[in-house]
């Protein structure tokens, strides 16, 4: 089943165009890898969120992943509350809901 991988990210004052443009350029080059979306959440914050063929797919890809990280770590601002840099979450879908009526 479909697996999502959610990353929320805070960036550093007058960063926001380089997050953005870095994201453009961005190739994943891992199995299984579907699509991925980032989404302007506020000011300054942002969620990434990438679509899997599989959980298995994302463990994989995980070092590829912290790898593309790497590429922002100087534009970020930690998140606070021990997280640090990013607040990751990922799994297998469960329930998938169709638009339409």
């Amino acid at each position: 089943m479909t697996a999502y991988n959610v990353v929320r990210f805070r960036v550093k004052p007058g960063r926001e165009k380089d997050f953005e443009n870095f994201h453009r350029t961005a190739k994943v080059d891992a199995g299984g890898f579907r699509k991925a979306t980032l989404i302007k959440t506020g000011d300054r914050t942002y969620c990434f969120v990438g679509e899997w063929e599989s959980f298995d797919n994302i463990v994989a890809a995980r070092p590829k992943m912290i790898g593309i990280l790497d590429g922002t770590r100087a534009m970020l601002e930690d998140l606070g509350g021990g997280l640090g840099l990013t607040d990751a979450v990922s799994g297998a879908a469960v329930v998938e809901i169709k638009g339409g009526r």
